[in-house]
């Protein structure tokens, strides 16, 4: 008994340091072997269950492709839903593939030119090939080629307007297009030409225009009628008497100034008046050098001065009416008028008196003549009784 009570008072005695280690260690490694148990417990279930799972997939799998294989259907297979699933991460794979691609090593940058340099090269390089070209095109038949009409003449002849503006076949288009108002400046010199213009159609046509001065009048000379222009410039060459109107004015002197003095006085005149004239001409008196006589289509007569033509002349629209027969309107000096009956018995009158005068002027030398005569007589008797 004594033994058995020293046996069960011994494990009551306290444990060493290292026997509470040892103790200790053993026990954290029982936890852990317990714990690697359960965890080695938990995969095989998991595995098994995994296991269950793909048997059972494949069964359905299996049945299906039977389904399938026995009835005919347009819906598409595993394998193409597989397919069409998988394509999205398919298309990322080779993506990502891409990407992961090394990088070719990059090539150094090109030095970039300044805008103003690549301008300085534009504005010297467009000059040049405009340039190339022009002589290209200078050196070709087409830089001569021209197509030339006229309008508007009907006095002058086309060619005759052609020569006058100086235009050459070998004269170069361009040049022609650049300095048209020079070439029409030219056609002015034919005294029939008013004004004229050049007009430029694309590629090489041309329109000369011109505008020729008015016929006032005809300068007559026995038969042959010259044109007066409204320039005052006398035609040196007659028109045909068939072009002549059934009316026109006509003029008995061709003195260059004294016809531009007339041409400018008529400008001032109305319609009216100048369409009733019919014929003027120079008749100078002792007062009045330039007095004009002009005679109307009603047979009227006016006098009156050319240097005041523009003055005196309109008045002859108020004096008309009171004319009751064909009369003279004289404006010399003032303004008053006188029947033609009138002037054509003073004429007579004046026409005697100077026959008059002349033949006692006649009588007179003859007189004189006689008397003349006698005294020689007189003198050869003298000198014959001397000798």
């Amino acid at each position: 008994m004594s033994k058995d009570k020293k046996k069960e008072s011994n494990p009551k005695q306290e444990l060493s340091e290292w026997q509470k280690r040892n103790q200790e260690y053993l026990k954290k490694k029982a936890e852990e072997e317990a714990a690697l148990a359960e965890e080695k417990e938990k995969e095989k279930q998991a595995r098994k269950e995994a296991n269950s799972k793909l048997l059972e997939e494949s069964k359905k799998s299996s049945s299906e492709s039977v389904e399938e294989a026995s009835s005919p259907s347009n819906e598409p297979s595993e394998k193409e839903e597989k397919s069409q699933k998988d394509a999205p991460k398919v298309k990322e794979e080779k993506e990502k593939k891409k990407k992961e691609k090394p990088k070719k090593p990059e090539k150094p940058a090109k030095p970039k030119i300044a805008p103003v340099h690549i301008w300085r090269a534009v504005s010297i390089l467009v000059p040049s090939v405009l340039v190339l070209l022009l002589s290209v095109y200078l050196l070709t038949p087409l830089s001569t080629i021209k197509n030339i009409e006229v309008k508007g003449n009907s006095n002058t002849q086309a060619d005759d307007i052609k020569q006058a503006s100086g235009i050459q076949d070998s004269d170069y288009t361009l040049a022609l297009l650049l300095d048209k108002e020079t070439y029409a400046e030219r056609i002015k010199s034919n005294h029939w030409i008013e004004s004229a213009k050049i007009d430029y159609q694309f590629p090489a046509n041309f329109t000369i225009e011109v505008k020729e001065f008015d016929i006032v009048g005809y300068y007559v000379s026995g038969e042959e009628h010259y044109p007066i222009l409204s320039s005052g410039t006398v035609e040196s060459t007659p028109i045909d008497r068939l072009n002549l109107p059934e009316t026109y004015l006509t003029v008995t002197f061709n003195d260059e100034q004294q016809v531009k003095e007339l041409i400018t006085g008529l400008s001032t005149i109305s319609e009216d008046i100048k369409s009733q004239i019919q014929k003027i001409e120079l008749a100078p008196s002792k007062a009045t050098a330039d007095l004009l006589k002009i005679t109307m289509l009603d047979t009227d007569e006016i006098l009156v001065p050319l240097s005041e033509l523009s003055k005196k002349l309109p008045y002859y629209s108020k004096i008309k009416p009171q004319l009751t027969e064909p009369s003279v309107v004289d404006m010399e000096a003032g303004a008053y008028s006188y029947t033609i009956a009138d002037k054509l018995i003073e004429e007579a009158e004046e026409k005697a008196k100077q026959e008059a005068k002349e033949a006692e002027k006649k009588k007179q030398e003859e007189e004189k003549k006689k008397q003349e005569e006698q005294g020689n007589q007189s003198q050869t008797s003298q000198q014959s009784q001397s000798r």
